[in-house]
C-alpha cells in the first residue's frame, strides 16, 4: 500500500495537486479517475474538441494531452527513483505542447491513450514495494518521492478536470 507522502517530500509547487486528492488509498484514487476522466472526455462531442475557452490557451483536446503527457513523465520519473536515486530534467510543458500534433487526433483516440497511460501506471504503482515508495529522486531540482509522484498524477488530474468543468464544459 502506497502511503501519502509527507510535505517533506515533494516540491511547494507540487503541493498544489498533493493538496487536491483525498484520503482514499491512492490505487484505488487512480483507478477510479481512470474510468470517470475516460468518461467525461468521451462524452465531449467532436465539435466541441478543438475548443479552447480564451485565446492563447489550450482546446479541449490538448488538455487530454498534455495530462498523458505529464502522467507519463510522472511515472517515469517515480521508476527511475524506485530503482536508483537520481535527477532527472524539468519538463516543460509548453515546449512539449509545441511539438504536440493533439488537434490532428480524434477526442476518442486522446482518451482511448490516456486510458492506456493510466493502466500502465497502475501497474507499476501496484508493482512497489513500500520501500520503493518512498525512495526520493531529484526532478526539476527538487527532491520528490515515488509516492509523491503517484499523488502527483491524481492531483494534476484533477486539477484539469476542475479547470474543464469551469471553463470549457460550461454553457
Amino acid at each position: 500500500m502506497i502511503k501519502r507522502p509527507q510535505p517533506d517530500e515533494y516540491s511547494a509547487f507540487a503541493a498544489r495537486y498533493v493538496d487536491l486528492v483525498g484520503d482514499e488509498p491512492i490505487l484505488e484514487i487512480l483507478k477510479e479517475n481512470q474510468q470517470s476522466t475516460y468518461e467525461i472526455f468521451s462524452r465531449i462531442s467532436a465539435n466541441k474538441a478543438g475548443y479552447a475557452y480564451a485565446e492563447g490557451k489550450w482546446t479541449i483536446k490538448q488538455v487530454l494531452g498534455h495530462m498523458a503527457d505529464t502522467e507519463r513523465v510522472f511515472a517515469y520519473r517515480a521508476l527511475a527513483f524506485s530503482r536508483e536515486a537520481v535527477e532527472l530534467p524539468s519538463f516543460d510543458q509548453d515546449v512539449y505542447m509545441e511539438g504536440a500534433t493533439f488537434n490532428d487526433r480524434t477526442l476518442t483516440d486522446l482518451a482511448n491513450e490516456f486510458k492506456t497511460v493510466r493502466e500502465s501506471s497502475l501497474y507499476l504503482f501496484k508493482s512497489l514495494t513500500e520501500n520503493q515508495s518512498t525512495q526520493k529522486g531529484i526532478a526539476s531540482g527538487n527532491p520528490v518521492s515515488v509516492r509523491a509522484l503517484a499523488y502527483m498524477i491524481a492531483g494534476h488530474e484533477l486539477h484539469h478536470i476542475k479547470i474543464l468543468k469551469e471553463r470549457y464544459l460550461v454553457g
